[in-house]
């Protein structure tokens, strides 16, 4: 295989800035890397990131200005060499309304400027909808527009859930009829070795950004109580970014908040610990990397209760648990059978799997 194969990735943000979308790309990209000798380069699509002009050894350009010309002076220009853009589309990390009518125009332009020139969409949004108070509502029909855009500029299209598949799908109007449906990886890693939970510490674990933590502390704490006391939990832990207030102990339990740590202090957390806890729609749990992370890891997932279907191969009593609603108590052989089937999902999308999948789409079409 070429080991000089390249792509341009472009995404909304790359680190020092917190930014799931970019973190998702910079692991694949070292993926891709590692597996298929592929080198990324990156086009950020946010002209006020300040970062380096290389991360991990990756090339990184970004825009000066949110415009076509801007965009277009950045990607590969020449006519007739062969070129393949990566697109990792999310509407709101390229504008403040989720309208980037800028990104989507810059590519149509670029697709027409030359030959070979091949552009591969992971939409890991579609568009946003909302009730009619919100801004989502008034500027749905262009976000829909422009991911019909997008969807029938591109040669190949990826997602993160099978309902946006299906969106995608409709909305091209049958020219993408296969769209692989790949839930997120773990962004803090994926041990090799698991404990069994009977090994681990009684440790509850919270981790992720601001508003799904606070919806953990604000909406969920009868579930941790139970939680608490039904697996005898002797320590809760807090991961993440400071939420500006206090958290009230749990049952007697003082949380310990960490704050912000590396992936891999997070990973070395998440094996000793005996569960996750998290507060997400169950709809959307394929592309939450807090979920990710505690099923690369092991935990038992347990949830704030909300009403939902099961999607993306996930069910609810079986990878994860909603315990407060739920009749039945959790004890830790139950916990170890929904720990094992949640890894045993996630083992289907981990990162490895994912870059193949990518690969093939980027160097074989």
């Amino acid at each position: 295989m070429n080991t000089q194969a390249r792509i341009v990735a472009i995404v909304p943000r790359l680190p020092p800035s917190i930014d799931g979308v970019g973190d998702y790309a910079l692991h694949l990209a070292r993926q891709l890397r590692q597996d298929s000798g592929l080198i990324t380069d990156f086009l950020v699509g946010d002209p006020d990131w300040n970062g380096e002009t290389s991360v991990e050894e990756f090339a990184v350009e970004r825009v000066a200005l949110r415009s076509p010309r801007d965009l277009l002076k950045l990607l590969p220009n020449e006519s007739k060499s062969p070129a393949t853009v990566l697109l990792h589309y999310v509407g709101y990390g390229y504008a403040r309304r989720g309208c980037p009518v800028w990104l989507v125009e810059g590519l149509e332009r670029w697709r027409k400027a030359g030959e070979n020139r091949r552009l591969v969409t992971m939409f890991h949004e579609v568009y946003a909808f909302g009730p009619i108070w919100t801004s989502a509502f008034w500027t749905s029909p262009l976000q829909q527009s422009l991911a019909k855009r997008l969807a029938n500029l591109s040669d190949f299209c990826l997602t993160s859930k099978q309902k946006y598949a299906e969106i995608i799908s409709r909305i091209s109007q049958g020219k993408h009829s296969k769209i692989p449906a790949l839930p997120v990886f773990s962004t803090v890693g994926e041990p090799e070795y698991l404990s069994p939970l009977a090994e681990r510490q009684k440790r509850l674990v919270v981790f992720g950004g601001r508003g799904p933590r606070s919806r953990v502390y604000l909406r969920s704490r009868l579930a941790l109580e139970r939680t608490c006391q039904e697996l005898e939990i002797e320590e809760i832990i807090d991961i993440g970014p400071s939420l500006g207030f206090e958290i009230e102990p749990i049952r007697g339990i003082a949380v310990d908040c960490l704050g912000i740590k590396t992936a891999q202090e997070i990973s070395s957390l998440l094996s000793t610990s005996l569960v996750g806890f998290f507060n997400y729609h169950p709809e959307f749990l394929a592309k939450s990397t807090i979920f990710a992370a505690y099923c690369a890891h092991n935990l038992l997932p347990v949830g704030g209760f909300y009403e939902g279907e099961n999607v993306d191969g996930l069910e609810a009593g079986k990878h994860y648990f909603f315990i407060e609603r739920s009749e039945d108590s959790i004890c830790l052989p139950s916990g170890q059978k929904i720990a094992d089937d949640a890894n045993l999902w996630y083992q289907k999308h981990k990162l490895s799997v994912q870059s193949k999948t990518f690969a093939n789409f980027l160097l074989n079409g």
